[in-house]
């Protein structure tokens, strides 16, 4: 036991403490956090970033080419015309070029997404003519889907067109392109499932 306590004390006496905690804990430094953390992006998102800046880079640029083109706004133009289709208004403006289509400060190609029969619907008229490479075509359209837009602008296309020349109704009138499609979704009726379709019949 004797040997046990005086071995205890041994080594409470070895054991040192630093004289600056001890003395003056004041001076005990802390590492503060960093003001400002270091973010940094994942791939994707920065990706997306990047991509999103290159589309509204072209967006800017035809939009300064529409208002250089067309002082005064859509209004002010002297080739112009309106096209409807279902719940679709679309104004044109025609202007002496190479055949260039923006739509909404777009390209054609882009806005109607590509689809082969809606960019044949707004050539038509041009081609039907032989016009396709000799007029830009500037467009503001609004309301319905791309289906009624691309036909509105077809018939706007057509009506602006008739301001170059009169002569040009006789083929556009044989086309059908001067005719405005008036149809339209019928409304729902009460007690049936759409405009037609009723439920299905139960005798008991």
């Amino acid at each position: 036991m004797a040997l046990s306590i005086s071995s205890l004390t041994s080594s409470l006496s070895s054991l040192s403490f630093s004289s600056q905690i001890s003395r003056n804990p004041s001076n005990i430094s802390i590492p503060q956090p960093p003001k400002t953390l270091p973010i940094s992006l994942s791939s994707k998102y920065a990706r997306s970033l990047s991509i999103s800046a290159t589309v509204a880079a072209p967006v800017e640029n035809l939009k300064k080419l529409v208002k250089s083109r067309l002082p005064g706004g859509f209004a002010a133009q002297t080739i112009i015309g309106t096209g409807r289709r279902k719940c679709a208004i679309a104004r044109v403006v025609l202007q002496e070029g190479t055949g260039k289509f923006i739509i909404n400060y777009r390209d054609a190609k882009e806005y109607l997404q590509g689809n082969p029969l809606w960019l044949q619907y707004i050539k038509v008229p041009l081609v039907t003519l032989g016009y396709e490479t000799s007029y830009d075509v500037f467009v503001k359209a609004h309301g319905g889907g791309l289906s009624g837009q691309a036909q509105a602008i077809s018939l706007g296309i057509a009506r602006a067109l008739l301001k170059v020349s009169a002569d040009h109704r006789s083929p556009l009138k044989k086309e059908g392109l001067l005719t405005r499609d008036s149809r339209v979704v019928e409304r729902k009726k009460v007690g049936l499932k759409k405009a037609r379709k009723a439920p299905q019949f139960s005798k008991r």
